[in-house]
């Protein structure tokens, strides 16, 4: 039967021509933009739940872009009327407040799946030879997350956002030339919320959007590592990454339903006008694990956790140059780990039970 004949049921069949047509315009894209590039293949363990979190985060980082387009058509970076932008956003856009819920939810929800998808790379030692680079490529993406979550917080310019503000001025200070762009010094006729406000829907965005270009590439030319638990079969039988990416985009569906019922049922408080010399409020969990050096340490110990935690996460690949992968074999790498991530949440569980407000 032809392209052009019917079937029993009395459609017409795709038949070869349709097929024909179809790959020819396939082809036509892929010689003009590499699509088929996409097509290398991936190990069957790379489909699981676990190693899918570096693109459960990058479907995050795709909400945040989508919700944070619409709504910077209604907020206004200026001191004096980003907090009622953002309550006129709530209460009289048509869908701000949900897009706005949702793009909190997804922030945190990034943060959460970035820092889950270092773990499961840490513990399967894939950052090591000839991996080091992709791991401080992530490390740095996983930082810019870290800042777009902080200036996401000043942009509020509620009393939560204005005192995250004034402990970073505090620390910049600290920090003299080193911290000038967070000061009146680098310029006085830009206030610092609009600069504020470039880092984090340009600056931010742009710098994560190319480190994660990068990463691609490098996964692409290093290929997903194996997994140190799982022999490797003498003869595989790869999927293609775009069947990998199938799997992704059904565990993001996934994640954009809960992070709409989230935001439907437990949308973010739109705080007041904040209000200088006071301090009130307690910070977003994940800012937590420094909260409370200011108090035992002074404000310059903020900068200090801060560049060490990170720093740590930095050198991981340069401090560990076992060839080891498997964790029993590499129980000084995974105890230090542990140790530093207890004493975390135990700052964190602190934070929670004895300062529920604030300073």
């Amino acid at each position: 039967m032809t392209a052009d004949q019917t079937s029993p049921s009395g459609g017409k069949s795709a038949g070869p021509a349709h097929r024909g047509r179809l790959h020819r315009a396939v082809d036509a894209i892929d010689e003009r933009m590499g699509i088929k590039a996409l097509t290398y293949p991936v190990p069957e363990h790379a489909n699981n739940l676990g190693w899918s979190l570096g693109g459960i985060t990058a479907v995050a980082f795709v909400i945040l872009l989508v919700t944070g387009i619409y709504i910077t058509q209604f907020y206004t970076p200026i001191p004096e009327d980003a907090n009622e932008s953002v309550r006129d956003l709530v209460t009289d856009v048509w869908l701000g407040g949900f897009a706005r819920a949702l793009h909190y939810w997804a922030a945190q929800a990034m943060f959460v799946f970035a820092l889950l998808h270092l773990l499961r790379v840490f513990f399967h030692a894939s950052y090591k030879k000839p991996r080091e680079g992709n791991w401080v490529v992530g490390a740095a993406m996983f930082l810019l997350t870290f800042l777009a979550v902080f200036t996401g917080t000043v942009l509020k310019w509620d009393q939560e956002g204005y005192e995250a503000l004034i402990h970073n001025l505090d620390v910049a200070e600290l920090l003299g030339g080193a911290g000038i762009w967070f000061t009146s010094e680098l310029t006085d006729r830009v206030p610092i919320l609009l600069r504020l406000y470039s880092a984090h829907v340009v600056i931010i965005p742009g710098l994560v959007l190319l480190l994660f270009v990068w990463h691609a590439l490098l996964v692409k030319r290093h290929k997903i590592s194996t997994h140190p638990e799982i022999p490797v079969p003498e003869v595989e039988t790869p999927e293609p990454f775009t069947a990998h990416l199938k799997r992704v985009a059904a565990f993001g569906l996934v994640l954009l339903g809960v992070l709409s019922v989230l935001g439907v049922l437990v949308p973010p408080v739109v705080g007041p006008t904040p209000v200088e010399g006071i301090e009130v409020t307690r910070p977003l969990w994940m800012f937590w694990w420094f909260f409370p050096m200011e108090e035992w340490f002074g404000v310059a110990s903020i900068a200090y956790v801060i560049a060490g935690v990170f720093g740590l996460i930095f050198l991981v690949p340069f401090l560990d140059r076992s060839p080891k992968r498997r964790w029993r074999e590499r129980k000084l790498a995974l105890g230090a780990a542990v140790v530093l991530l207890l004493a975390l949440v135990a700052i964190t569980v602190q934070v929670w039970i004895a300062n529920p407000k604030g300073h």
